[in-house]
């Protein structure tokens, strides 16, 4: 295995490599400005980016479509049978004869230094490890929300992105559409007044939770590499679906529960709106945890308190799982839906209330009388040509930005965590109290505990 490299991201294809030499050998009869060329590791829109893709099934296979405009350089799976029945989908076509696959992302990692761009679809429990590994190597990111299983780990793949000069993107594609901007343009034009209180709620968990560990061992298949499914957490047998390739999210060692899942679908929306950043206060009660608390509860309820910022009020923010729901504010008409069928989030202020769906769709006003009567906010935000696309067009121009890059959903992320740190703690009775500078719970140092975790060797940070 080859030695892991911290040099910037390396020009991907010999066409790129051309144009830098004939570029070079021009400057010799003129000066060409470094914003006509781009600066370091400039890459001509025209230019297809060399992607790499770790985590084939599931969310990872429709990752893949989403970017198969581009150059699907390489596809690493630890389940064979999943990643042949991607590289089976029609829109593999174009590359299925010519991608290069891997079990191991270190060993793809290491021997492929084509590589522009990676994007992580695995459990969560491995966002972090796979995109460190693949940061320090001057790759630029995408991962699957949440973007990561502790809150240290947010803070570290933050840092990381900054330090290494690379294009980050969380994938919570309704941040990307028109519904999120829309938000933000009522919050912004005033027509809720001022704004105390938001709830957030999900139908969610689809999988089991509440649940102990199987007993039963298995023998495991030669299609899965379960020792690197595993990857930074403690081992233990494999067992058939209890686990992979679904059900791992209920699992604190590999997932984040409901919070994890929909949080980014749902809490983004009025955090981004009005600028949460962090709580300074979590609490949580729930129903009964799985055995030996490895499984997150069947459900949960969770109030954040954020505190006053940039001219804004404190924000009280409620979350419900698990079929609760909060409770049904004046003026929603009787007999309406709040929310969707996977859940939404209602925008208290003290002139109109905002309710809007799951990845922030169909925003409005309630009653339906007062949405009708009010005019639509000023369209003041840029629109997003999709998740995908932003983070692609910020790799290939590096004047634009992603919207939900780490700097932005680390913070995300780490709220959402904090939220079930609050809810295992929930017995102790405990209002947690939360030092963002400090990255420490003020007041319960066994809720430290839950801020960082050891890794397997081999499946680390560094």
């Amino acid at each position: 295995m080859k030695k892991k490299s911290n040099r910037p991201n390396q020009i991907a294809s010999d066409s790129r490599r051309g144009f830098i030499k004939r570029a070079g050998a021009a400057s010799a009869f003129m000066i060409v400005p470094r914003a006509v060329l781009g600066g370091e590791n400039y890459i001509a829109p025209s230019d297809k980016l060399n992607i790499a893709a770790v985590g084939a099934g599931g969310k990872g296979r429709s990752d893949i479509q989403s970017v198969a405009h581009e150059n699907i350089y390489a596809i690493c799976d630890m389940d064979d049978g999943r990643l042949a029945d991607t590289l089976q989908q029609e829109f593999a076509t174009a590359f299925r004869d010519k991608v290069k696959t891997y079990r191991d992302y270190r060993v793809m990692l290491d021997n492929e230094p084509e590589i522009d761009a990676v994007l992580i679809s695995t459990p969560d429990h491995m966002h972090a490890p796979i995109a460190m590994h693949a940061m320090n190597m001057g790759k630029h990111v995408y991962v699957q929300k949440p973007l990561c299983h502790t809150v240290n780990e947010c803070r570290v793949l933050a840092s990381a992105a900054e330090a290494n000069n690379v294009v980050s993107q969380m994938g919570n594609q309704g941040h990307a559409e028109e519904g999120a901007r829309v938000i933000n343009e009522w919050v912004a034009s005033g027509a809720l007044g001022t704004i105390r209180e938001v709830h957030c709620w999900t139908n969610r968990p689809v999988w089991p939770q509440g649940i102990g560990r199987p007993e039963s061992n298995m023998p495991i298949p030669e299609s899965v590499g379960w020792d690197l499914w595993l990857g930074a957490a403690p081992h233990r047998p494999y067992v058939e679906r209890a686990y992979h390739p679904f059900n791992w999210r209920g699992w604190l060692d590999f997932g984040t529960g409901v919070v994890g899942d929909m949080g980014a679908h749902i809490i983004d929306h009025p955090y981004w709106a009005l600028d949460l950043g962090l709580p300074t206060k979590i609490t949580a009660s729930s129903s009964r945890f799985g055995r030996e608390l490895e499984t997150f509860p069947i459900a949960s309820k969770i109030h954040f308190d954020f505190p006053a910022s940039n001219g804004r009020p404190p924000v009280k923010m409620t979350w419900d799982d698990g079929g609760l729901l909060p409770e049904r504010p004046e003026g929603l008409e009787n007999g309406r839906q709040m929310g969707d069928n996977d859940g939404g989030v209602l925008i208290v202020g003290d002139k109109n209330t905002l309710m809007h769906g799951v990845y922030g769709r169909n925003p409005q006003l309630i009653p339906e009388s007062v949405h009708a009567s009010t005019s639509v906010p000023a369209r003041t935000l840029a629109r997003s040509p999709g998740i995908y696309q932003e983070w692609i067009d910020a790799i290939k121009d590096r004047s634009k930005r992603t919207t939900s890059g780490f700097d932005y959903s680390g913070k995300l992320t780490e709220t959402m965590l904090l939220g079930n740190i609050a809810t295992i703690r929930a017995n102790e009775h405990k209002v947690l109290e939360y030092d963002g500078s400090a990255m420490r719970f003020t007041n319960d140092e066994g809720a430290n505990a839950y801020l960082n975790k050891t890794y397997r060797p081999g499946f680390g940070l560094a």
